[in-house]
């Protein structure tokens, strides 16, 4: 009889709690979660021989990952390219001079029923003081550049990690998918990417070998999501499914959201063989009052 007192406290505990936190948390923000459905120009570029349009949604280019559009016309004979190879390229500077890259589609594959090449780039950084973004794009050996700039992503459902693995590679985990979750069971999509280490030094700049990532290929994401405030506990909820890799070479799985607010989604992450490059078990202990504990590999949303 105690120990069922014991429960019922608690649950009551955790129920009031999280609707205190859900009131505040509205009061607080007065503001709904961003959602982008439309594709709009986020960069021109006109080198004399190309005018170029890349297009992403609402027409800006996010911290995390970005699905771009891009479409060409040869300013001589004002045709359309279809047929013709597009490369896309985005080159990070920082303070030092040094440059970076990030995941991105380096070839872009033409979409005829919609006329226009698809890509995608997942930006790792902001642009700011110190951090600037060029894009290089390649077409028929003329390369065309444009400076751009990179904003902070609003929608935390679409937060992204990078970290080094167990095996000393460098990964970017990016949310994808949903912009907009629902308090059910949510398909969960996410890209998972690693720097490909150049095997010699540049030849030219930029050279794309050096700046070159790879969809990595047969991993699993193991997912444990909690809501890790105090008031909630950390605790998690039933029906998730880890994320595995399907044929587009996105992973998919389902989370579980059981009411609105701050979650953490904890992940593990294994490779072909089931060795962990990332991640460490959460424990499960009901704990009211304390922060939850994360796992090394993790990213925090909020809806």
């Amino acid at each position: 009889m105690k120990f069922y007192y014991c429960l019922v406290t608690a649950m009551l505990f955790a129920v009031t709690s999280c609707t205190l936190d859900k009131t505040d948390y509205e009061a607080e923000t007065g503001a709904e979660i961003p959602e982008h459905y439309e594709f709009e120009e986020a960069a021109s570029i006109n080198n004399g021989i190309y005018t170029i349009s890349i297009e992403t949604l609402n027409g800006t280019f996010y911290k995390g990952y970005n699905q771009v559009h891009v479409t060409a016309t040869n300013t001589q004979t004002n045709e359309p390219l279809s047929t013709e190879e597009i490369t896309f390229l985005p080159v990070k500077a920082d303070a030092s001079g040094n440059a970076m890259s990030c995941p991105h589609k380096y070839n872009l594959a033409y979409d005829a029923e919609n006329a226009y090449y698809s890509g995608y780039v997942v930006f790792t950084e902001v642009s700011n003081n110190t951090t600037s973004w060029k894009l290089y794009l390649g077409i028929n050996g003329n390369t065309a550049t444009t400076d751009i700039s990179v904003a902070e992503q609003p929608n935390k459902n679409l937060n992204m990690t990078a970290f080094t693995g167990n095996d000393g590679g460098s990964y970017v985990i990016a949310l994808i998918a949903p912009q907009r979750p629902g308090v059910a069971e949510n398909e969960l999509v996410a890209g998972i990417y690693k720097y490909n280490t150049p095997d010699a030094p540049p030849v030219t700049f930029p050279d794309p070998e050096q700046f070159s990532y790879t969809e990595v290929q047969g991993y699993t994401l193991r997912l444990d999501p909690r809501m890790p405030q105090p008031s909630m506990g950390n605790h998690s909820s039933p029906n998730n499914q880890d994320l595995t890799q399907h044929e587009d070479s996105l992973y998919y799985g389902v989370v579980n959201y059981t009411m609105t607010g701050n979650w953490t989604l904890n992940f593990i992450l294994e490779n072909q063989n089931g060795l962990i490059i990332k991640g460490t078990e959460v424990p499960t202990d009901f704990t009211p009052g304390i922060e939850g504990v994360k796992s090394e590999l993790h990213i925090d949303i909020l809806f």
